[in-house]
């Protein structure tokens, strides 16, 4: 394919967010069975390097930010570096659409989501919500997080931007889609979004487990937070977050309320740093651990680049 000639936009893409262990990577693994569907996944570093205003990243500095960007390498895409900034990010849509064969293109995007309408103003949104207990929880198995007081820091963001973000949005432009009704009812609700897309529900959108590690919908998957969080970290998540958990729908636990004083949020926090350095270590050895600090501390770039690599091929092993 010849990259340079893909400098059209497209002009109504589709964006699944929603915070990182919400579901979405079972979602986009339904949606690009679709026969019509094609779809990016983890596609933030199309987001991460422009500003809240707008402004996008010098394009050399971000040719270089993703030559050690672990998902975008595993990408394959080109890079045309006769394009601008929003060419050169329609290309890879693009690129993969073209792979698939597919009439519609979409991708995952979990942070900065706002930024996208920068890019494509016409764009469609997916909206995934999971409840925030168990996102919490899932947030410390990925060593993103020490308790889960720090663990619903990222459903936090993710509820509060869309918050934020879809009075500036029409109502025909996304669909709101809860995770426990996805995984209980998972027919209605793919009906639901492919007529938001205007499409047909396809049989073919739950045969994923036929062809990746993932199993079909289990309701057992559902509120799992009841049966593996002890009664203090419930009551640590619903001091942080209590009010968005009944806004998205959810009750809460009955529980007394936590009030998290000074003193009890510093521990917090330090317990949550020592938890992700102590993973980093296991996973990564201490050798390595210590270089990437060392080279990032004394930004050495050429050795910085040499260690992220690295991590990044240790990351992709654990990840298969």
């Amino acid at each position: 394919m010849n990259i340079s000639n893909k400098t059209s936009i497209v002009s109504r893409p589709i964006f699944l967010i929603g915070a990182e262990r919400s579901g979405t990577t079972v979602l986009r693994l339904m949606l690009s069975h679709h026969p019509q569907l094609s779809w990016c996944q983890e596609f933030e570093y199309v987001v991460d390097q422009v500003t809240d205003e707008g402004k996008f990243p010098n394009l050399d500095q971000y040719y270089q930010w993703l030559e050690t960007h672990r998902i975008f390498q595993a990408r394959n895409f080109k890079i045309d570096e006769n394009l601008d900034y929003v060419q050169l990010v329609n290309s890879f849509l693009i690129q993969q659409q073209e792979r698939d064969h597919k009439q519609l293109i979409g991708a995952t995007v979990h942070r900065h989501f706002d930024r996208l309408l920068k890019i494509w103003p016409e764009l469609r949104f997916i909206h995934l919500v999971r409840d925030g207990r168990d996102v919490a929880r899932s947030c410390i198995g990925m060593g993103w997080s020490g308790n889960v007081w720090t663990g619903v820091e990222r459903w936090l963001k993710a509820e509060s931007l869309w918050n934020k973000l879809k009075p500036e949005i029409s109502e025909d432009r996304y669909i709101e889609i809860v995770y426990e009704k996805l995984i209980s009812n998972p027919v209605e609700t793919l009906t639901e979004i492919c007529h938001f897309l205007g499409i047909e529900y396809e049989q073919q959108m739950l045969t994923y487990a036929d062809d990746t590690t993932y199993d079909k919908p289990d309701p057992k998957l559902v509120q799992q937070w009841r049966k593996k969080l002890s009664e203090e970290e419930i009551r640590l998540v619903e001091s942080r977050v209590a009010d968005l958990l009944v806004a998205r729908g959810y009750e809460l636990s009955g529980l007394p309320p936590l009030q998290v004083n000074p003193s009890m949020e510093k521990n917090l926090k330090l317990q949550n740093w020592w938890f992700k350095v102590k993973f980093r270590v296991e996973r990564f050895g201490l050798g390595l651990f210590l270089a990437d600090y060392i080279s990032r501390k004394l930004n050495i770039k050429p050795w910085n680049k040499q260690v992220t690599l690295k991590m990044n091929e240790i990351t992709t092993q654990y990840l298969k």
